[in-house]
């Protein structure tokens, strides 16, 4: 749900260089992930309630802040996930250009949408295994890679390329957004939790060994194309197939390719499992209209995965860096919520079992500090970007600000009973 092997890196060192980009990569889970993570370990343990992020909002702010975590996350959703097909139709093309022209690499993307929803209706356990092989069949190329490039390198004894400087300020900026977008969702895993075997355990568990992880996935591979002396002006996304090809051989090349698109269905997959359960949650609670509520013999909410999977289908016409920046804005202001959901949960509920617990309460309050700030600088840094003919901020405030307008509207549709019954905190044993 967080990351999809090296895939989408691609233009963090085309925009930083080498020792720049390894340092942002470096840099970052510590002041972006770890924080997270930890939050996430805490909540997902003391609260492992199917919906995760939304109920533990609702819970420690109450029902209004818990339906506008629910908004910015699912409004998040629409452009976050019009991402994947984007990378699955760049890397098609790169293999089979022709199959990809013009509206065809439209139709492709709907075919994974389709594709995805059909797989997710066999349930979590089945995204969930399949998960697995699907991100062991990405990673296995660029293990082919690594070890070409290291050889390559130590052979050539060229270093040149550590010292390739690419254009600006710009390129720079752009780097740090694609950073910040390949190191985010880590909260998405806990809208599962009641399908999850032993959640306090696993989650924190998962939580931190997963950042780990992933930031070793993203590290090496720079690391050793750098040491072979791959020049980084090549660098934009979907040029893991060109330094294979260079290094190795076309054959890898294609492996890559497969790889690539392996990345799109694989995330897209895992990520459908996670939103659709949102809606389905704020549907048991009165929310939202009550088919949306609607299971599976798999347990699968089947007519919020279809609503989810149109909306989705609605946004594949944007940019991929503008589908970055407004996907960054809308999350950043909804994991916000959450650090602040955690640290009000300190205090309405000192005595809520925390099985893993994020440090003492100063911790929980300076974990946060750091991912709002990148959230905030991601946002400034979008300040040129333009959507629907306007600029990205603005058409992110405005998203956001229509959230509170349909709350009111929900209320008096879709309540069918009072939510203080739903509100009421466990007890320091549950």
């Amino acid at each position: 749900m967080v990351s999809g092997g090296p895939y989408g890196i691609e233009d963090i060192l085309g925009g930083a260089g080498y020792l720049k980009a390894l340092a942002i990569l470096i840099l970052l889970p510590f002041i972006w992930s770890f924080p997270t993570a930890l939050m996430i370990g805490e909540l997902a343990s003391a609260i492992p309630d199917e919906g995760g992020f939304y109920v533990w909002v609702r819970r420690a702010l109450g029902p209004f802040w818990g339906y506008q975590e629910a908004w910015l996350s699912l409004t998040a959703s629409i452009f976050d996930m019009a991402i994947y097909p984007t990378i699955f139709v760049l890397y098609l093309s790169k293999l089979f250009p022709a199959w990809t022209a013009g509206p065809r690499g439209t139709l492709w993307e709907l075919a994974l949408i389709s594709i995805c929803c059909l797989w997710n209706l066999r349930g979590a356990p089945a995204v969930g295994e399949g998960s697995i092989a699907l991100f062991a069949a990405l990673l296995a190329p660029f293990a082919v890679l690594v070890g070409a490039a290291v050889w390559h390198g130590w052979h050539l004894h060229s270093n040149a390329a550590w010292t390739s400087v690419p254009t600006g300020g710009e390129g720079l900026s752009t780097a740090m957004l694609v950073a910040l977008w390949n190191y985010m969702g880590w909260d998405n895993a806990s809208t599962v939790a009641k399908e999850v075997e032993n959640p306090q355990r696993n989650y924190p568990r998962a939580m931190l060994l997963s950042a780990a992880v992933v930031a070793l996935s993203y590290v090496i591979p720079i690391a050793a194309v750098g040491f072979a002396g791959m020049e980084v002006a090549q660098f934009t996304t979907g040029s893991w197939t060109d330094a294979a090809s260079t290094l190795a051989s076309p054959w890898l090349g294609i492996a890559i390719v497969l790889g690539g698109t392996v990345t799109g269905l694989g995330m897209f997959n895992a990520l459908t499992m996670s939103y659709a359960r949102v809606p389905m949650v704020m549907a048991e609670d009165g929310l939202l209209p009550s088919a949306l509520a609607r299971r599976n013999r798999k347990g699968v909410p089947w007519v919020a995965l279809l609503v989810c999977g149109t909306a989705w289908a609605l946004a594949l016409q944007f940019s991929f860096e503008r589908l970055i920046s407004i996907d960054l804005m809308l999350y950043g202001a909804s994991l916000i919520l959450e650090f602040v959901a955690l640290v009000v949960l300190r205090f309405r509920e000192p005595n809520l079992a925390r099985p893993f617990r994020a440090g003492n309460l100063a911790m929980a309050i300076a974990i946060g500090v750091m991912p709002t700030a990148l959230i905030v600088y991601a946002a400034f840094s979008a300040r040129d970007e333009r959507m629907a003919h306007m600029p990205a901020l603005l058409f992110g405030f405005i998203i956001a600000l229509t959230g509170p307008i349909f709350y009111r509207i929900s209320r008096s549709v879709w309540s069918g009973r009072p939510l203080s019954k739903q509100l009421q905190p466990a007890s320091s044993g549950d």
